[in-house]
């Protein structure tokens, strides 16, 4: 896995929200689950696990958009409405960011997909690692283990 420079930078579609990340993800992955597909308009969501305090939104003031409530918060462009990153409550060690907002997207590679039970039959994803749901907390902390020992 080839890493560009840190820190990363990135916007959404129209540029009025800007984010950065300043380290590696702790993870990559896919989400076939019905409501990233929806969320997506696309057959998966892509996501890339960021330390919490290597995340920052450099400009704009994104707002709850989706999903909204207990569990979590999809997080977009008050603008353009594009979705640009989730927080998980009660999960402050990281967030989950669309690669696809950075300049540079050459290094993302779903390391894992999960809700595969969900999956179209169309939807082929490269991972190494298939769940038909998501990952237990025992396999996850394997995984983070996995991703970074290939850093």
């Amino acid at each position: 896995m080839t890493l560009p420079p840190f820190p990363m930078t990135g916007s959404c579609r129209c540029g009025a929200t800007e984010i950065e990340a300043a380290m590696p993800p702790l993870l990559t992955a896919a989400c076939h689950c019905r409501g990233c597909q929806k969320m997506s308009a696309s057959a998966f969501s892509l996501t890339a696990m960021f330390p919490s305090e290597a995340f920052r939104v450099v400009q704009g003031t994104p707002v709850a958009g989706g999903a909204k409530g207990e569990d979590l918060a999809h997080y977009c462009c008050p603008e353009c409405l594009t979705w640009m990153f989730t927080r998980i409550s009660g999960v402050e060690a990281f967030v989950n960011v669309r690669p696809t907002m950075f300049a540079d997207t050459s290094w993302f590679t779903p390391f894992i997909e999960t809700w595969t039970a969900a999956k179209h039959p169309f939807a082929f994803v490269d991972a190494e690692h298939s769940f038909e749901h998501f990952p237990s907390m025992e396999e996850f902390g394997g995984l983070l283990e996995a991703y970074a020992a290939k850093g």
